[in-house]
C-alpha cells in the first residue's frame, strides 16, 4: 500500500509538467495516499554568483517559487484538490533534493518526469535517472 507520493516538477517547464502531475494525483488516489509535489531551486550560494544575491533575494524567489508551485498544481488537479497537497520548494541539487524529500517524508512512490534526452545528458546522467538509480523507494518515470 501507498501511504506517500512525491512528486517531483520543474515550475519552469508548466506545460511539460502537466502529464507527471496528473499521473501522479492518480497513483496517489488509487490508494488514498498523501500527494506531496516538490521544485527545485538552483542553489546560487554555492558559487560565484552568489555575491551578487542577498539572503532576501533568495528567499523571495523561494517565496516565487513557492506561489509558482501552488498555482501550477491548483490548475492542473483543481484548487479544491490542492488543498490537500503538501507543496515543497528546494535549493540545491535537483536529484539529491528530490531524494532527500523522499526519505524525510518516508516516500513509497516518486513521480518524476523526463524529457528527450540531450547528448550531454548521456554523460552526466539526467536527475531522472539519477532519482531511479539511488531511490531507496519505486519510482515512475513520466515521459
Amino acid at each position: 500500500m501507498t501511504n506517500t507520493v512525491l512528486c517531483a516538477v520543474d515550475i519552469n517547464r508548466p506545460g511539460d509538467e502537466t502529464d507527471v502531475v496528473k499521473q501522479a494525483k492518480k497513483l496517489a488516489d488509487l490508494d488514498g495516499a498523501q500527494l506531496d509535489v516538490i521544485t527545485v531551486m538552483p542553489d546560487f550560494g554555492a558559487n560565484v554568483v552568489s555575491a551578487y544575491f542577498k539572503d532576501h533575494d533568495v528567499k523571495s524567489a523561494q517565496d516565487d517559487a513557492a506561489k509558482l508551485l501552488n498555482d501550477m498544481i491548483a490548475d492542473v488537479i483543481g484548487a479544491e484538490a490542492n488543498k490537500s497537497v503538501r507543496h515543497l520548494v528546494a535549493v540545491g541539487t535537483v536529484y539529491e533534493e528530490v531524494l532527500k524529500a523522499a526519505k524525510l517524508s518516508s516516500a513509497d512512490l516518486i513521480v518524476i518526469g523526463a524529457h528527450r534526452a540531450d547528448f550531454k545528458d548521456y554523460l552526466l546522467g539526467p536527475n531522472a535517472a539519477r532519482v531511479v538509480r539511488h531511490s531507496d523507494c519505486s519510482v515512475y518515470v513520466v515521459r
